[in-house]
């Protein structure tokens, strides 16, 4: 069953892996947002700016609590057909829903003409260097045309309505496709049978999504995490700060132009690879923070991390200690991507 699920397939020389491939998980809840009064809605309970959003253009956001706490983050896109289209994680699945249904019913009680239907698709990942090319194929669409972020609604290769969005959470180039639960097996299996497609697991994207420093929600953010903490403040629409519109505005504001306590940062290390939860400490052997995410990088063949220290310990070049099996072991705090990222612009 992929009808509630995702696919991911990695075209590429990362991992070391053929140049494409294609991976299942339940990762990804879809959601339409209705009406004249669907960008209203949203805007009532994300941090972006959804208005200036252009059409099929689609923006990384947050949903926030009152008190700055990121509740998950979502992809919204201003669709040309005239609705907002939304992409969760299906782990938050049932409080998004709860959260967008509630602000439905509350505008709606108002007089505002706003709606909500849940998109009952499979979400298939494309994802690598040549997973566009391998698409193209199978579309009269010039994929040349859609730059990252951006969406259009088209045939694939036989299979009608389905939405395909230049993104991806793995740093590359690629495509997500949104397909009609009755066509999902046809198009996975079509597209395997492209020599240079190959199935990825969840483990693949985690390593590919933390070498592009990537967030992982429940691990890296969470309800007890600001943007600014979570170093996510390029999420917060300008407009939107200055009108401080958005839940946990009062928070999170003022944050942006002061130090917080704790930032998450990107960690390098040689030896065994630091995995969550790890204690990190001061060269003075104190604990100042956690690891939230950890693995070793097939691409810069080191150990590659996220977490949270002090602000005073969150400059790049800092070193810090951090405790693998019981052994400390010497980290540096690093820039974020790990690895450049490689999003398809328009020249």
């Amino acid at each position: 069953m992929l009808r509630a699920g995702s696919l991911m397939a990695w075209l590429g020389s990362r991992l070391q892996a053929p140049p494409s491939t294609l991976s299942r998980s339940l990762s990804c809840a879809q959601t339409k947002i209705l009406g004249c009064d669907r960008v209203k809605l949203m805007e009532s309970l994300v941090v972006g700016d959804i208005a200036e959003l252009r059409s099929n253009q689609g923006t990384l956001s947050l949903f926030t609590n009152e008190a700055g706490g990121i509740l998950d983050d979502l992809i919204v896109t201003n669709t040309s057909e005239g609705h907002l289209y939304v992409v969760s994680n299906a782990g938050c699945r049932d409080k998004d829903l709860a959260l967008m249904q509630d602000k439905v019913r509350e505008l709606q009680n108002m007089g505002s003409d706003v709606g909500l239907e849940v998109v009952d698709n499979a979400l298939l990942a494309l994802q690598g260097p040549t997973a566009v090319q391998v698409l193209q194929a199978g579309v009269t669409d010039d994929l040349r045309k859609l730059p990252f972020m951006t969406s259009a609604v088209m045939e694939v290769f036989g299979v009608s309505h389905c939405r395909v969005t230049r993104c991806g959470y793995t740093g590359e180039d690629g495509v997500e496709i949104s397909v009609p639960a009755s066509g999902a097996v046809h198009l996975a299996a079509t597209l395997l049978e492209n020599p240079e497609v190959k199935l990825a697991g969840l483990a693949a994207r985690d390593s590919l999504r933390l070498e592009a420093g990537l967030c992982l929600y429940g691990n890296d953010i969470d309800e007890h995490t600001t943007p600014v903490e979570g170093s996510l403040s390029w999420t917060l629409g300008k407009r939107r700060r200055t009108a401080m519109d958005f839940p946990g505005a009062k928070v999170i504001v003022p944050q942006l132009k002061g130090k917080v306590q704790r930032r998450r940062v990107g960690l390098i290390c040689e030896g065994p690879p630091m995995r969550a939860h790890s204690p990190i400490l001061s060269v003075e052997g104190t604990v100042i923070g956690t690891v939230t995410s950890g693995s070793p990088s097939p691409s810069l063949k080191k150990n590659v991390a996220m977490g949270y220290v002090p602000y005073q310990y969150s400059r790049p070049g800092t070193l810090v200690l951090v405790e693998v099996r019981r052994k400390q072991q010497e980290a540096v705090v690093s820039k974020m991507p790990f690895v450049p990222t490689s999003y398809y612009t328009l020249k």
